[in-house]
């Protein structure tokens, strides 16, 4: 396993002094009402709203500082970066703030909206094929074009920037928070929320939260070390990358309780709960931490005041629509 040291609580701050200027700080709500308090009895939620993120994703803080930590020449040449959709419109988002050229490659499986949406923030769009595909395809990119490649969940700066949100959610909620449940995919989200909160909550309970057909991050924490999938099949595109890269996993395995899985059935009837009672439009990814609270963590969690991280809203009206019908066919 590698061995990493956590970045501290003056390295998250000064990355939240870092880009302040171009996110936003995300609200955090209580949700009440009659369909989470049967979902999920005696839990106290609260919910970081996330979605309302620039880019539409939490995905914007590590781009942003990334970006940021590039020197005048490296910005001068431009990024480039690998993405099934939400990554490269926060890359997107980042370069067009910074000045920054951008050269994006997309996963032929990527929601149309997502790389118009990139296409809007001025990044050059090439769709690459399948992830292997995408990934060769982005290094060759970054080395013929000597671009500074801007991994999607890998790394320290990522881990930074996603922290910035732990550090909100704990300030948002005075620290009133016994456990936190956090969507993961490659694991830059979990990585650096998670670890924010660990210092600065010890007794905090913190789960991550992946799709049955996307569980890298699982199977490696049972492995113990990272871990690659032969495959992935997940409505949660958003959370669906093949491996566990090595600092990610090492932050995850030192930060996280414990992970769980949820189906894409739960997946769905969590979006379609909330929507229902917070009037959220979200993507599959940013429904995880529901499906999970609802699922498998509701015994577990009854009684205890419970922080979710609802992660993103890239998906167009039809798109949302098919996951509310998925929702109801599930009933």
């Amino acid at each position: 396993m590698t061995v990493v040291t956590p970045p501290s609580l003056d390295a998250f701050r000064d990355a939240a002094a870092t880009i302040g200027p171009y996110v936003n700080l995300t609200p955090v709500q209580a949700w009440r009402g009659v369909g989470i308090e049967a979902a999920a009895p005696g839990a106290d939620v609260v919910v970081k709203l996330e979605l309302f993120q620039r880019s539409g994703t939490f995905k914007a803080r590590g781009a942003v500082l990334n970006l940021l930590r590039l020197d005048p020449q490296q910005r001068a040449r431009g990024v480039t970066t690998v993405s099934s959709g939400n990554h490269a419109v926060a890359v997107a988002y980042a370069a067009q703030a910074l000045g920054v050229d951008a050269k994006v490659v997309m996963l032929s499986s990527a929601n149309p909206a997502r790389i118009a949406a990139a296409e809007r923030y001025g990044a050059q769009v090439v769709i690459g094929g399948d992830g292997a595909a995408s990934f060769a395809l982005g290094e060759r990119i970054a080395a013929a074009e000597c671009r500074a490649f801007i991994h999607p969940f890998e790394g320290e700066g990522c881990a930074l920037g996603t922290g910035t949100l732990g550090l909100e959610f704990v300030d948002q909620t005075r620290g009133q928070l016994d456990a936190v449940i956090i969507p993961v995919g490659g694991g830059g989200l979990a990585s650096g929320a998670a670890t924010a909160v660990r210092a600065l909550l010890p007794a905090c309970e913190i789960f991550g939260v992946e799709p049955l057909g996307a569980d890298s991050m699982s199977r490696s924490f049972a492995a113990g070390g990272p871990v690659a999938l032969e495959r992935v099949s997940t409505i949660a595109d958003s959370l669906a990358p093949p491996m566990a890269l090595p600092y990610s996993y090492a932050l995850c395995r030192l930060a996280l309780t414990d992970m769980v899985t949820v189906s894409d059935r739960e997946l769905a009837r969590a979006a379609l709960l909330l929507f229902q009672e917070m009037k959220l439009a979200v993507e599959p990814a940013a429904a995880a931490a529901t499906a999970a609270l609802v699922g498998p963590l509701r015994q577990r969690l009854a009684g205890k005041r419970v922080g979710l991280i609802i992660c993103g809203t890239n998906i167009d009206p039809e798109g949302h629509a098919q996951l509310l019908q998925l929702a109801r066919d599930a009933v």
